[in-house]
């Protein structure tokens, strides 16, 4: 028998549960302001209208003056930034391992070889038996396979090109197979852009020491070199092949289409690699196709490609690109296009690789009747991914391991100076430096005015704020009673999060304007985000550029729009407290105090935490750390007031000073600690 006290416990616990009360400021915090796909559709248009056209050329010769432009300014300018440039000096280190048999005609040399110092690549050579002379080489390479170099369809293309007398190589990609690791992961690439090397340069030179590897056999012809792969390996066939003058024929399989055409097909946008940061300032992906000509290309794509780069779409631009350009020099017939509607599904099967196998029988075997471009069926000579396995030194290098090593001595900044005179000439020197390296402009605002409410005595307006004539910012401006300032809020959590610190600052009789900035809250892009985010760097912009632009704008909008005096800014969260960071450092007169919750200590926590490019895509801004840390950004605020709200131990740290520096500027510095104040 249940006793009193149970049975009413029972009775309460059978009562339903009513949902939290919810606050009217959090009411007014979530009322839309802009409608779901309008972030999408303005960087869509964004970055589409960024990409360069093709250039015009009259003749061979003006083309060949405009390729040999673009293809220096790619490799200089995108590919070997930083230390990539003397990680290209370098020789190819190679190191040859076991022989293994092979099947009729040729056997298979295991070896590895050195991208970059530190990074060997696990790879395959599939020798012909008996060569005499010069024959053709090939470097197959292969895309988002989970077992990498021995994923079957690539051994029968190898084995193929193999039994009919080529030479070829055959690597792991970085990521995948054997360099499956999560420090190989593609979106870790860009800690490399943070320290100001090129990020896409271990893929690159991965690339190019392995032709290197091939050119230095024995046998091997240096006017029969191809290139072939699929997916994130027709990625690297069409961006090797463009900028290494030495690859004579290309097949490219569904890999890449425009930049211009993945601004619209989201399923085309790419991983880090193939929207390498600034790319888009030189060339675009039509570009590089059209730089191949005149040798032979053949573009192959899939019908009802249930990945990327649909035939449908991705084709016809690159051929409207190249095909001019392959008349000039009458060679109309190099440029080949395959399309493969069986399966038609994204592949490198037997109709596809039989397209690349007439392809090299047509110009390496000059068309010969004995060169048979049918496929010889291997399939019982296909290996288990454990019999191609390739010795590694255990500490390989990732791109984990090259960033932690890149940022040691970074930044690149003597010691802040001592005197108020030569810290102001600082200041303005590193100001100009720092909307150079975070590619800021001076954002005008207009604002429309998007509705209005009131709920509990606090009164809302709504405003979209139209930021460059390109992105909207929407923001929440809050107030009770008579406002005494204006204080502009943003969090890392987007304005749903801040109802706490919202009802804080009301309290204190402050206005405040609460704002998503780009990729934040509202203004997040809902689907592709992070894809989105390295595009913009890609066409030369960057993601941390545009918020901290846009902060500074609504800022100066705000002054003239209320009391005509500055505002302050307040932030929650290290991502908008980095972006608040450099807009103060940017904008001396619209903001007249920070107050950052939760900051970073330093940039190199990024790199130290292993973050992916996707977790905070703007902490990623190419060249930052290289310039500027945490510490810098905050010297640049001063004699502005600057509070740090719950700093961590390396946030303490790594600021230990500023109060004296701030102290000499005439401004204070909060939070920090009086015992880390010399």
């Amino acid at each position: 028998m249940k006793t009193k006290s149970s049975l009413l416990l029972f009775l309460i616990g059978a009562l339903p549960v009513c949902a939290a009360e919810v606050s009217p400021i959090e009411t007014l915090l979530k009322r839309s302001i802009i409608t779901t796909n309008l972030p999408l559709e303005e960087v869509q248009a964004y970055t589409e209208n960024r990409v360069p056209i093709m250039p015009l050329a009259q003749t061979a010769l003006e083309w060949e003056r405009i390729a040999d432009r673009l293809r220096r300014d790619t490799l200089a300018q995108v590919v070997f930034r930083g230390q990539a440039a003397e990680w290209r000096k370098d020789k190819a280190n190679v190191v040859w391992l076991e022989t293994i048999e092979g099947g009729p005609g040729y056997q298979i040399k295991k070896l590895r070889y050195e991208a970059v110092p530190g990074l060997w690549i696990p790879a395959l050579l599939y020798e012909p038996d008996h060569l005499t002379g010069r024959v053709p080489v090939a470097l197959s390479v292969n895309g988002h396979e989970g077992i990498g170099k021995s994923v079957p369809y690539k051994q029968i293309r190898c084995i193929n090109l193999a039994r009919r007398g080529m030479l070829v190589l055959n690597p792991e990609w970085l990521g995948m197979g054997q360099l499956n690791g999560p420090d190989y992961q593609h979106s870790r690439m860009n800690q490399l852009d943070l320290c100001g090397t090129s990020g896409v340069s271990p893929f690159y030179l991965a690339m190019s020491r392995g032709l290197d590897v091939l050119l230095s056999l024995k046998h091997a012809d240096p006017k029969r070199v191809a290139v072939s792969g699929l997916s994130g390996g027709g990625w690297q066939t069409i961006f090797i092949s463009s900028l290494d003058t030495r690859v004579t024929l290309s097949n490219p399989v569904a890999g890449y289409s425009s930049l211009r055409t993945r601004a619209r097909f989201l399923e085309d946008l790419g991983d880090s690699e193939q929207t390498p940061c600034d790319l888009a300032t030189v060339a675009d992906y039509a570009h590089l196709t059209a730089m191949r000509a005149p040798h032979p290309t053949l573009l192959t794509f899939n019908a009802k490609d249930d990945c990327c780069f649909g035939s449908g779409h991705a084709l016809a631009p690159l051929l409207e690109a190249a095909g001019p350009i392959y008349r000039l020099y009458g060679k109309e017939s190099f440029l080949r296009a395959h399309v493969n509607y069986d399966p038609g599904t994204h592949n490198f099967g037997l109709d596809n690789r039989e397209a690349f196998y007439r392809l090299v029988g047509d110009h390496f075997y000059g068309g010969s009747t004995e060169f048979v471009s049918k496929e010889i069926p291997v399939e019982s000579e296909v290996k288990a991914h454990t019999n191609l396995l390739v010795a590694l030194p255990p500490d390989n290098a990732t791109f984990n391991s090259l960033a932690l090593s890149l940022s040691k001595p970074l930044p690149r900044q003597p010691p802040l100076p001592e005197n108020k005179e030569a810290a102001e000439k600082w200041q303005e020197a590193n100001r100009a430096k720092l909307r150079e390296v975070v590619r800021a402009k001076h954002s005008r605002v207009i604002a429309e005015k998007a509705g209005e409410d009131t709920q509990g005595g606090v009164t809302a307006n709504y405003w979209r704020l139209r930021v460059d004539d390109a992105l909207t910012v929407p923001a929440v401006e809050l107030a009770r009673g008579e406002p005494k300032g204006t204080v502009i809020l943003l969090a890392d959590g987007g304005r749903q999060s801040v109802s706490t610190e919202v009802e804080r600052r009301l309290a204190a009789h402050e206005r405040v304007l609460v704002v998503d900035l780009f990729y934040f809250g509202e203004s997040r892009v809902r689907t592709h985000d992070y894809l989105f985010a390295l595009l913009v760097a890609a066409v030369g912009e960057r993601p941390l550029g545009i918020q901290a632009g846009q902060l500074a704008g609504v800022a100066r909008w705000a002054q003239a729009v209320y009391s005509g005096e500055p505002v302050s800014v307040i932030t929650l969260g290290p991502r908008t407290s980095t972006i608040a960071l450099v807009a103060a450092g940017l904008e001396q007169e619209a903001i007249s105090r920070l107050e950052i919750h939760d900051p970073l200590g330093s940039l190199k926590e990024v790199i130290e935490q292993n973050l992916k490019f996707e977790q905070k895509p703007e902490l990623f801004c190419f060249g930052l750390l290289e310039a500027f840390d945490i510490k810098h950004l905050a010297a640049l605020v001063a004699p502005r007031p600057l509070t740090v709200i719950q700093p961590g131990e390396r946030a303490r740290t790594e600021l230990d000073g500023l109060a004296k520096w701030y102290a000499m500027m005439g401004g204070e510095l909060k939070g920090v600690g009086e015992s880390l104040n010399r």
